[in-house]
């Protein structure tokens, strides 16, 4: 990222990404070459890693947001591993982080229900050995974003 312009083209980016390179480059006031220029140079820098269309859970089902907290054991290579292939094959994890502190990993995953929280629960334990997993569920989303600030 570059300047200003640029920071002002993510901001628009991350807003909605579907604005046509001429709509952004009279935003920002630049030449539509210019602009496209800026964008393409941000995404080999892999400034911009891709772009998605963000969907309403509730409407396709998924309503329920866990938050699920888990402390293992195990730090070796092949656990984590094979703890990163349990994530990637289970769809309902929309994020994971590996944390300092008491916690070892916080997961945010979407659902159906309860009863589908404790499909998942099964299965993931099933997969992967865990010391410690508890979850909480998200009563009101009061803020979600993907945009990064700038």
């Amino acid at each position: 990222m570059n300047d200003e312009i640029d920071k002002l083209i993510l901001t628009l980016l991350q807003n909605d990404c579907t604005l046509s390179v001429d709509d952004i480059s009279e935003r920002v006031h630049l030449s539509r070459n210019a602009c496209w220029r800026r964008i393409k140079a941000m995404e080999a820098a892999k400034i911009i890693t891709r772009r998605v269309a963000l969907v309403d859970p509730a409407k396709v089902g998924c309503p329920l947001t866990a938050i699920v907290l888990l402390r293992t054991s195990q730090h070796d290579a092949a656990w984590i591993t094979k703890f990163h292939q349990v994530l990637a094959s289970m769809p309902e994890v929309v994020s994971a982080s590996r944390m300092s502190g008491d916690l070892d990993y916080v997961l945010r995953v979407r659902l159906k229900d309860v009863p589908a929280y404790d499909r998942f629960y099964k299965d993931l334990t099933s997969r992967i050995s865990v010391l410690d997993i508890s979850a909480s569920f998200v009563m009101e989303e009061i803020k979600e974003t993907t945009a990064v600030p700038l």
